[in-house]
């Protein structure tokens, strides 16, 4: 869990978010432009570019080392990416990977920020109203054509949001249905350390290490809708694993 913040660590956090309206004031208008003058073509290059070109600095001005390691997965293919979510520290790190091809699912909500709505439309992310069944539905079943036309994977955060009990909160349907939809394998992505320097929806950080752990795609193409509770089960018991979680005291589906 995290730990209690020091004068200095408050400081570089404060800090950190002029840092951040900064680079995103900067990085906003360049992604509208280039997306004009491309027609739209430029998506990729300014999420798996400039993304991490804005994110960079906020992470070093709060003090946060972010550390990448493959555990044997290559960038070939359409991927399913899920993470898991404990801190908005996860918000910076996903962004600051600059994975290829990649497109993001948020809640509908954060296009009340004109900038995340702005630079959200301009670079295609998917934003569900996680209340609306019927509108998520929707929403989805037109990201799936965009998605397959230009050969797009997407991440997920499976516990859907940064506030919940336990070290790894409920998994719900939505990352491992779409997995099924779009015959996609599921990669893990475990961010090992974010917990402990902010937990939840804190905007304030202590400096520190985060790792982000890539793992070996999982095949979902024999998954079946009547298996798919033992599928999630499986999948977030590897995040117990990964998190040194001995005793579950969340419940395991959601």
């Amino acid at each position: 869990m995290a730990t209690s913040l020091s004068p200095v660590s408050y400081i570089r956090s404060i800090a950190s978010v002029f840092v951040f309206l900064i680079m995103f004031l900067i990085g906003t208008p360049i992604a509208i432009v280039l997306g004009i003058l491309t027609l739209g073509r430029s998506s990729n290059f300014v999420v798996q570019y400039l993304g991490p070109f804005m994110v960079y600095p906020v992470l070093f001005v709060a003090g946060i080392r972010l550390k990448t390691i493959n555990h044997g997965f290559d960038f070939k293919q359409p991927v399913i990416y899920i993470i898991n979510h404990s801190s908005t520290l996860d918000l910076f790190t996903m962004v600051a990977l600059g994975l290829q091809r990649i497109r993001f699912v948020a809640k509908w909500e954060i296009q009340y920020n004109p900038l995340f709505f702005l630079i959200g439309r301009a670079t295609g992310q998917v934003f569900i109203k996680r209340q609306n069944r019927e509108h998520s539905i929707n929403t989805l079943q037109k990201a799936y054509v965009k998605l397959k036309k230009n050969n797009l994977s997407i991440m997920v955060a499976p516990e859907g949001s940064r506030k919940h009990e336990g070290i790894i909160g409920p998994f719900k349907k939505g990352a491992f249905r779409m997995a099924m939809d779009l015959s996609y394998p599921i990669v893990p992505i475990y961010f090992e350390g974010s917990q402990e320097l902010s937990l939840g929806g804190s905007l304030f950080t202590n400096p520190g290490t985060i790792t982000a752990h890539i793992h070996p795609p999982i095949d979902t193409s024999n998954w079946k809708t009547e298996t798919i509770q033992q599928h999630i089960a499986d999948v977030r018991g590897l995040y117990l694993k990964w998190a040194n979680v001995t005793e579950d005291i969340v419940p395991r589906l959601e």
